[in-house]
């Protein structure tokens, strides 16, 4: 007999969630791959759909597991980006190695902030955002870098690092933040805004694991099966952004920021 649909799976593994709620949890995994690839903001999709179904019982497993998923789509999207477009692979390494230790020190901080703290600061940092680059029409529409070799450098590992040490942490808006800096401060297209983020990304996840998976915090079946539908999301949304260019990207940043805004507004008045 088949097992009924909203019966809880067997094992810890999955956070006994039900097929349906896998199911649901899958189909959230692969748009915010897709969304998480074009733009970053990813997690505006993925770690609401978790935190709905709650697996394991409580919010920290679905943080932990949400950092594996992420890993693996942007880390596909990463490959595809790789293929397409140049990528100043110099400047993205060190910015990663900036970002690994401070994603490390944020999960290890990501119980002991107020969660009203967090939606003050990233809501404030959102408005800024969107606001500044509506008013700029011509932003990110074509590298134009704003500093020299070495300072640019030291601005992506400075700026890295802060971000990755946010997104230890776990709130949504990594990839639109690091997205941000490298188009408003650094004068990046936001196509190659959008493909350095990726692999910046992925040490920030890893980061986040080297304190989540010693912690035993994640759910492996459930991790695994999200992070096979967020790869196909993110090849997807790879894809489509090298196929339609900077100023697609450009649009899906705006829209993505502002559902952000609307999101994490809500949230913060109720």
């Amino acid at each position: 007999m088949g097992q009924n649909p909203m019966s809880p799976l067997d094992g810890a593994a999955f956070g006994h969630v039900s097929p349906a709620a896998l199911l649901f949890l899958c189909a959230a995994a692969f748009l915010a791959g897709a969304v998480d690839a074009i733009v970053g903001g990813g997690g505006l999709i993925q770690l609401p759909a978790m935190i709905m179904i709650m697996p394991g019982g409580s919010l920290i497993y679905s943080l932990a597991t949400n950092k594996i998923v992420g890993a693996v789509g942007t880390s596909a999207a990463v490959c595809t980006y790789a293929r397409k477009t140049t990528m100043d692979w110099a400047a993205i390494v060190r910015m990663s190695a900036a970002t690994f230790p401070a994603a490390v020190a944020g999960a290890s901080c990501a119980s002991a902030l107020p969660a009203g703290v967090l939606s003050v600061v990233v809501l404030v940092s959102l408005v800024l955002i969107v606001g500044y680059t509506l008013s700029k029409p011509d932003l990110g529409v074509a590298d134009a870098p704003r500093f020299e070799r070495r300072t640019q450098l030291v601005v992506m590992v400075l700026g890295g690092a802060a971000i990755g040490f946010w997104d230890g942490l776990g709130p949504p808006g990594t990839g639109s933040l690091l997205v941000f800096l490298l188009v408003g401060l650094m004068g990046y297209s936001f196509l190659g805004a959008s493909a350095t983020s990726k692999v910046v990304n992925v040490a920030t996840n890893a980061g986040a694991l080297v304190f989540f998976i010693p912690a035993g915090k994640v759910l492996w079946g459930l991790g695994l099966l999200m992070a096979v539908s967020n790869l196909a999301g993110g090849v997807t949304g790879a894809s489509l952004a090298v196929r339609r260019g900077t100023a697609f990207v450009r649009r899906v940043f705006i829209a993505v920021v502002g559902t952000l805004i609307i999101s994490v507004g809500i949230k913060f008045l109720v």
